[in-house]
């Protein structure tokens, strides 16, 4: 890297305190990495805006009575182990998606408005396991076909 630094650019990213280990790991190469930026974690208030916005643009919104329980559900989230930021919210809208899909097809052969379809609801966010003190893992969620 020495010798080509005129034409070379390597991004180091991860969590202030596993980078701090990398760092320290190899004696020297902290001295090597020239700059250095650390960048909040979101707030609660600013991940419930991203989360929005993701289901936004799937097409999906909250009602009325969900709007609380996922700000809840962000609050608990945040404290747990393995806390990624917006890509733990991420995973859990998907697995939020997946548990409003399986509600509606509960009920049966009946016929479902557009709304109903494209709206979540506070049990799909309430069935979490955060909710029952478990940790919800940050592995993407499969879907089925």
């Amino acid at each position: 890297m020495e010798d080509q630094r005129d034409d070379l650019v390597v991004i180091l990213a991860g969590y202030a305190d596993k980078m701090d280990k990398f760092f320290r790991s190899n004696p020297g190469f902290r001295s090597r990495v020239a700059h250095h930026i650390d960048f909040p974690d979101y707030s609660d208030e600013e991940l419930y805006e991203i989360a929005l916005k993701m289901l936004a643009e799937q097409n999906y919104s909250l009602s009325k009575n969900a709007e609380g329980i996922l700000k809840e559900y962000i609050a608990k989230r945040r404290k747990q182990p393995h806390f990624a930021n917006a890509r733990s919210i991420r995973n859990g809208l998907d697995r939020t998606i997946l548990r409003q899909a399986n509600r509606l097809f509960k009920k049966g052969d009946v016929e479902l408005t557009a709304k109903e379809l494209s709206e979540i609801d506070y049990e799909d966010i309430a069935a979490s396991r955060v909710f029952q003190g478990q940790a919800e893992e940050d592995i993407p969620v499969k879907k089925q076909a």
